[in-house]
């Protein structure tokens, strides 16, 4: 294992936070708790500066979290030598600065999804990592649930057949409100195409990581909240905002698209962040010639599986994951106790680490971003065009 600068050995490693929402809080949570879970684990994160530029907010988290130190110009942190991985969770508008600036610094970076407001600025943060040799990872947290791991490891075995259809669902309510705060995440130039790269971002990963790749879609957008109020001071969250300036909203509310994908299987791929009655209802249906699997994330131990040769009137039964599927032994000793979100990024942040450790991907990486951000790029191209798109290459 190496880094240009950063100093980092198989004992331990200075890690930075650049940006402190709430995903900057769950990437600090999941630096403390790794060791808990994985004991073994050749690198040990410290936490050494977070960045925020909202006044107050980086000190805050050093007071509550122990880093060394803290910064409202993320800027200082490329800098600093001795940082040797950042996790990147500012807003979308900042994934390409900061996560190309952080790569030439010869610092490993762990960036939320979507990477930037398109499939160019991903890239362009994909590249830089390659010329300078860093490790990445990306926040796809889904894919890592043992569910899942546990269904891809039933279709990749065959035993549901050839897959023929499949449904793959990412509905919230977070932004139904109509007096929710006109954020960075509402406007085109900050926050990109909206729903695509805030949902269905996850849903073409999690497509993709089942699935295979996708030959060609078309797909349907639409904003049914257009005007939503200004904020009159800093934004955390999904706040809710009254009284400022109403103003337009720039990107998407919902998206829907049909898929052709290149194993001749269809899709299916929803999202909207207007749903009321919806609290996080993400999960897939995949049908094949002998059988089907089905997963809630609100149920997130939890797999539907239909297996056997009724083909017709064929039972459904409940799989509780346990210590047998994907990393659920690092959290849990039996079957059905639960785990959470938290946990995900917990299993995110150790393949991070380990990547740096061995020098070699391991998990989702910001290329995985790219194809997801292509997919999202083809599905605003088909809204224009009113046509069928294929991915770019």
């Amino acid at each position: 294992m190496s880094s240009p600068h950063g100093t980092s050995s198989p004992q331990g490693i200075r890690v930075a936070v650049a940006g402190f929402g709430w995903m900057g809080r769950v990437h600090t949570q999941a630096y403390a708790r790794i060791r808990h879970h994985y004991p073994h684990l050749a690198l040990a994160p410290t936490l050494a500066t977070v960045a925020d530029e909202v006044p107050g907010r980086a000190e805050e988290a050093a007071a509550q979290f122990g880093f060394e130190g803290s910064t409202t110009d993320w800027h200082d942190i490329e800098a600093d030598r001795a940082i040797g991985a950042v996790s990147i969770t500012a807003p979308n508008f900042l994934h390409r600065s900061i996560g190309t600036a952080m790569a030439e610094a010869g610092k490993h970076i762990w960036i939320e999804k979507p990477v930037g407001l398109s499939a160019d600025d991903a890239r362009a943060v994909a590249l830089s990592a390659d010329k300078a040799g860093v490790q990445t990872s990306v926040g796809f947290n889904y894919r890592n649930a043992p569910a899942v791991e546990e269904a891809k490891a039933l279709i990749d075995s065959g035993e549901l057949g050839t897959v023929t259809h499949a449904r793959f669902r990412f509905f919230s309510d977070y932004a139904a409100h109509p007096d929710g705060a006109l954020s960075w995440r509402f406007e085109r130039a900050r926050g990109g195409n909206g729903v695509l790269g805030d949902l269905a971002s996850h849903g073409a990963d999690l497509l993709w990581y089942l699935l295979g790749d996708i030959d060609s879609l078309v797909a349907d957008t639409a904003v049914f909240v257009p005007q939503r109020a200004t904020p009159l001071g800093a934004t955390s969250g999904h706040a809710l905002a009254t009284g400022g300036e109403l103003g337009p909203v720039e990107n998407e509310d919902f998206v829907s698209s049909q898929i052709r994908l290149a194993s001749g299987a269809r899709a299916t791929l929803e999202a909207s962040r207007v749903s009321v009655g919806e609290q996080n209802a993400y999960g897939f249906e995949i049908h094949g010639t002998k059988g089907a699997v089905f997963w809630d994330f609100r149920r997130l131990g939890e797999l539907a599986v239909s297996l056997g040769d009724r083909y017709q009137d064929q039972p459904v039964s409940t799989i509780y994951v346990g210590p047998k599927q994907g990393e659920y032994g690092a959290f849990q000793p039996g079957s059905a106790s639960s785990m959470g979100y938290d946990d995900l990024k917990v299993i995110e942040a150790e393949r991070f680490l380990r990547s740096i450790a061995e020098g070699k991907p391991i998990g989702a990486t910001v290329w995985d971003a790219v194809r997801s951000a292509k997919v999202l790029d083809a599905m605003t191209e088909s809204v224009d065009s009113g046509r069928w798109v294929a991915p770019g290459a």
